[in-house]
């Protein structure tokens, strides 16, 4: 897993890692345990979140479509990236080179 891998870049550059997936708490910690996961992942069984970010179901799956949002200090989403299909996912690179 390409976030998992490079999780200390991230944090040498000073950025936090979240994941969200459309989901029980149940399955995100067999997850994350499974996978040996470094950051936190969230559960969006009820996809609040998911629906509130504009990527729930786009792909016709009841999932949120793979996205990587930049969010600043003020909570302010400053970069943003939506997937055009399940496997359209982008590398740690080309997130870390969108960080402010």
């Amino acid at each position: 897993m390409e976030l998992r891998s490079n999780y200390e870049a991230f944090q040498n550059a000073n950025a936090q890692v979240v994941a969200l997936a459309v989901t029980s708490v149940e399955a995100v910690d067999s997850l994350k345990q499974g996978l040996g996961i470094p950051y936190p992942m969230l559960a969006d069984a009820d996809h609040r979140v998911s629906e509130d970010y504009g990527v729930y179901n786009l792909l016709g799956d009841g999932l949120a479509a793979p996205s990587v949002f930049i969010i600043d200090t003020d909570g302010q989403i400053v970069w943003s990236y939506v997937g055009k299909n399940a496997s359209d996912r982008l590398s740690a690179e080309k997130i870390l080179g969108n960080l402010p």
